[in-house]
C-alpha cells in the first residue's frame, strides 16, 4: 500500500485512526488537511488559527479539542468554528426578524443605535433572552456535518500553530495516528439508534413549552412592530445628512394612498401593453402574417359590399312607379 504524503499543496495531511464500531468492526483511517488560516478578509486572530478541511461528519468542538490535546498537549486549543456555524452567524436572522415586516426590520437596525446609547449592554442581553424564549426547542441532540466540511480552529498563540503542524508531520511519518473521539464518549450525546430515538421523542415536545414559545414570540413581535411604527413616525420630521426633511404623502401607516397605488399599477399595465405592441412587427414572418390577415379582411369586406350591391339592384328592378 503506498505511503501517505506528508503534505498536499499548502495543506499538511493528518491521518486519523477510527476505532472499530459494532456497525463496522474494522479500524479505518481518515485524512484531515490543515494549513494556516488565510481568509480573504484578515482578522486579528489569523496568526494563531488553523484552517481544517475534510472534517469527519460527527465532528464537534470536543472531538477537535481531544485531537489537539493528543498532538500537542492540553492548554493549546481554544475554540473551533465549523463551516455551517460560520454561515449561520453571517446570515443569522432571529425568529422575530424573520417574521417582522422587512421595513420594520430595516428601521430597527438602522436607527436602533439611538436607543442603545443609554444602556446598550442591558438591551442586548434582554434581546438575547427574548430571542431564546421565542425559539422553538431543538429536535436533535447534536448536529452532523456535511461530508468534507471545513472548520477554523483557534489556538492559544502562534507558537502553538507551528507545534501542531510539526506534530501532524511527525504522526504521518511515524504512522502513529491519533485516535478520533478518544475519551469523549461521556461528553457528547451518542449517535446511532439512540440519536434517532431521541430525535423522534424531541419531535413531540411538551405543549406547555410550545405555548410559552408562541406567547413570547407574539409579545415581542407586537412590541417590535410598535417600535418600528414609532421610529417611522419620528423619521418623517428628522432631517437627513444634507439637512433636508423628506416629505411623504398618505396616512401615517402607509407611504402612499390607495389611489396612488392604483394609478401606478395602471401605468405599469399600460407600459407592458405598449411594449407588447412594439414587439409584434419585429420579425418578417410576423409582418407577412399581418399582411395576409389584412388581405383576407379586405376580401371579406369586398364580398360583403358586392352582396349588398346585388341586393339593392334586385330591389330596384322590381320597383314599379305609380301611374
Amino acid at each position: 500500500m503506498p505511503s501517505t504524503p506528508p503534505t498536499l499543496g499548502d495543506f499538511t495531511v493528518l491521518p486519523i485512526s477510527f476505532p472499530p464500531l459494532p456497525s463496522f468492526p474494522k479500524p479505518t483511517t481518515h485524512y484531515l488537511y490543515l494549513r494556516r488560516n488565510t481568509p480573504k478578509i484578515p482578522t486579528p486572530t489569523d496568526s494563531r488559527s488553523l484552517f481544517l478541511t475534510n472534517c469527519p461528519v460527527d465532528s464537534t468542538d470536543i472531538h477537535l479539542r481531544s485531537l489537539f490535546v493528543s498532538l500537542v498537549g492540553p492548554g493549546r486549543f481554544e475554540s473551533a468554528t465549523f463551516e455551517d456555524e460560520r454561515k449561520d452567524t453571517a446570515h443569522k436572522l432571529s425568529p422575530l426578524d424573520a417574521a417582522v415586516p422587512v421595513n420594520a426590520v430595516h428601521l430597527l437596525r438602522a436607527h436602533g443605535s439611538t436607543k442603545k446609547r443609554k444602556r446598550e449592554e442591558e438591551e442586548d442581553a434582554e434581546r438575547s433572552k427574548e430571542d431564546e424564549a421565542a425559539r422553538l426547542p431543538s429536535t436533535w441532540t447534536r448536529p452532523l456535518r456535511r461530508s468534507g466540511s471545513t472548520a477554523v480552529v483557534l489556538l492559544a498563540d502562534e507558537k502553538s500553530v507551528e507545534q501542531v503542524l510539526k506534530a501532524c508531520a511527525k504522526a504521518s511519518k511515524t504512522k502513529k495516528y491519533p485516535e478520533w473521539g478518544a475519551g469523549v464518549a461521556d461528553k457528547v450525546p451518542a449517535l446511532g439508534s439512540v440519536w434517532v430515538k431521541q430525535h423522534n421523542r424531541l419531535c413531540y415536545p411538551d405543549p406547555a413549552t410550545l405555548q410559552q414559545a408562541v406567547d413570547a414570540f407574539s409579545a415581542v413581535f407586537a412590541r417590535r412592530e410598535k417600535e418600528a411604527a414609532e421610529i417611522s413616525k419620528r423619521l418623517r420630521n428628522e432631517p437627513d445628512e444634507d439637512g433636508f426633511v423628506t416629505v411623504t404623502r398618505g396616512g401615517r401607516n402607509a407611504p402612499a394612498s390607495r389611489s396612488e397605488a392604483e394609478e401606478a399599477r395602471k401605468k405599469m399595465i399600460e407600459r407592458a401593453e405598449k411594449k407588447r405592441q412594439e414587439m409584434e412587427g419585429l420579425y418578417r414572418f410576423q409582418l407577412r402574417e399581418k399582411q395576409k390577415e389584412e388581405q383576407e379582411e379586405l376580401l371579406m369586406r369586398f364580398e360583403d359590399d358586392r352582396k349588398k350591391l346585388e341586393a339593392m339592384r334586385m330591389k330596384r328592378g322590381k320597383f314599379v312607379p305609380e301611374a
